[in-house]
């Protein structure tokens, strides 16, 4: 089991981030990787003892048991369709997340930016605080491509955690979100994030599904960015003793984002789910050097200072078919019980972000 292979936490001499993003500049971490009030992964391994038998919705571990594959199948394969933005298909899936959301007892707005939807489902949290959490992904794509792994796996996964999150109450509010525009750059995420901003909604994590559904146990089928063994020479070296296999998920936070992702790795763990944990440092987030851990809706959400995570199998890295370039991105080529697992731990997570014990 790999175990916070990424988690790096370097002190760069390039400076801050890039002052034209407006993003955090300040490099606070400690030198071990943590930041203060951290949760120990250690220490969550034994509490969270062993798979939870059934669904119990009363705990974060319970919800975890909640998570159902085959309807997470049936949404995987009913949105992976071409569904270019204001295409008949993209209308249909953007329908589903209204709809389903709507069922499920969310408040739903079809928040209409200009140039897309964004669909949002509110799920009011009854505590005093107004803490939200979010939980997202993009469902449109490009011509030509059915785009089953970019982003129905996303879609379907996201659905999934909100019908397994609605079934109990928290002290705070989540949020799901089904992001339009993402493949035209961010567009309905980063009109969202501008406008959380201007509303000082206090969203104080993001779990961002990008892709959550191929893997592959062979070795040198999965790669890295051009340059990132210059600045994270560690992951590499790591990745390499894996011998290059694409079997695990990567979940790549910002600073603020820590102790979810100890979290997230704690019920991997527990699953025998291949987890890899990167930690961006402030002072990379928003630097030219990191552009390829910017490519998805979390990225807006970093630049206003807000923690998210991007959850990931790595896209091209290790996907040929990603946007159909090598092959059909097809429903076929995917494991359905890797993203499953995947979902279970952002449930299990995502919930004890919302406070349930």
């Amino acid at each position: 089991m790999m175990r916070r292979l990424l988690a790096l936490v370097l002190v760069v001499g390039c400076g801050g981030g890039n002052s034209d993003d407006g993003g955090p500049t300040d490099d606070s971490t400690p030198d071990d990787g943590t930041t203060d009030g951290a949760i120990d992964a250690a220490q969550l391994d034994a509490s969270l003892g062993p798979d939870a038998a059934t669904c119990d919705p009363s705990s974060a571990l319970g919800l975890t048991s909640c998570v159902a594959p085959e309807r997470y199948q049936t949404d995987l394969e009913s949105v992976a369709r071409v569904r270019v933005p204001a295409s008949a298909a993209w209308q249909e899936v953007q329908d589903l997340c209204a709809t389903r959301l709507a069922e499920l007892g969310f408040t739903v707005e079809l928040h209409d930016y200009g140039t897309g939807v964004n669909v949002i489902g509110v799920k009011a949290g009854v505590g005093d605080t107004n803490e939200r959490i979010l939980v997202g992904a993009h469902y449109d794509h490009i011509p030509g491509c059915v785009g089953a792994d970019d982003n129905a796996t996303g879609v379907a996964g996201t659905l999934e955690v909100a019908r397994v999150l609605a079934l109990a109450a928290y002290p705070k509010t989540l949020v799901v979100a089904c992001w339009d525009e993402e493949e035209r750059g961010l567009i309905g995420s980063n009109a969202y994030a501008t406008r959380a901003t201007m509303n000082t909604e206090n969203i104080t994590a993001y779990f961002n599904f990008e892709m959550i559904g191929y893997v592959s146990e062979e070795p040198n089928t999965q790669s890295l960015p051009t340059g990132f063994g210059v600045l994270f020479p560690d992951a590499v070296a790591e990745v390499n003793a894996n011998e290059k296999k694409g079997n695990f998920i990567a979940v790549i936070g910002d600073t603020g984002s820590v102790a979810h992702q100890a979290v997230m790795e704690a019920h991997a763990d527990r699953l025998g789910l291949p987890f890899i944990d990167m930690t961006v440092p402030d002072n990379l987030l928003l630097n030219p050097a990191t552009a390829d851990l910017r490519r998805s809706d979390h990225a807006p959400f970093w630049r206003e200072g807000v923690p998210a995570m991007l959850i990931t199998d790595t896209s091209n890295f290790r996907y040929e078919a990603y946007h159909c370039t090598n092959g059909t991105d097809a429903v076929a080529n995917l494991n359905r019980d890797f993203s499953a697992n995947v979902v279970r731990v952002t449930v299990g997570a995502a919930a004890a972000a919302l406070g349930l014990q």
